[in-house]
């Protein structure tokens, strides 16, 4: 098993708090990526996005500073252990800074997934947000 890692960053205009909101609230993920959410946003609760093809559990929630989850697909090689996704927020401006570290992505997919979460989560939630302005 080979594993990369994915390192991406977002401006987004909206406070740390509300960054992280959109993306833990499944009623607010669902509208942001127009697929549906569910879950628990709580430390050990678990959740499904994209009409359950992304699962994982939520292991470290700061509100308005940190996310930590694992994360898996039903597209995932398998025997292959669930990913580690690492997003911190901080203000930056009128907006906030959102970085992402997506560890032990497997190697064959991980140009796929780098694409995926620009077009399906940064993109999505800079539109989201923008709409409010």
């Amino acid at each position: 098993m080979k594993f990369e890692t994915i390192r991406q960053k977002a401006l987004l205009k909206a406070s740390p708090c509300e960054v992280c909101q959109a993306y833990v609230d499944p009623l607010k993920q669902t509208e942001v990526t127009g697929s549906e959410a569910s879950g628990s946003p709580m430390v050990g609760g678990r959740f499904t996005a994209w009409d359950g093809n992304i699962s994982g559990k939520y292991l470290e929630l700061e509100e308005g500073r940190k996310i930590v989850h694992d994360w898996k697909t039903t597209e995932w090689p398998k025997g292959y252990p669930a990913s580690l996704v690492e997003i911190t927020v901080t203000k930056k401006g009128g907006g906030t800074q959102l970085e992402m570290v997506h560890s032990k992505v497997p190697a064959e997919q991980a140009d796929d997934y780098a694409e995926g979460w620009e077009e399906y989560y940064w993109k999505p939630l800079k539109k989201y947000f923008a709409k409010r302005e």
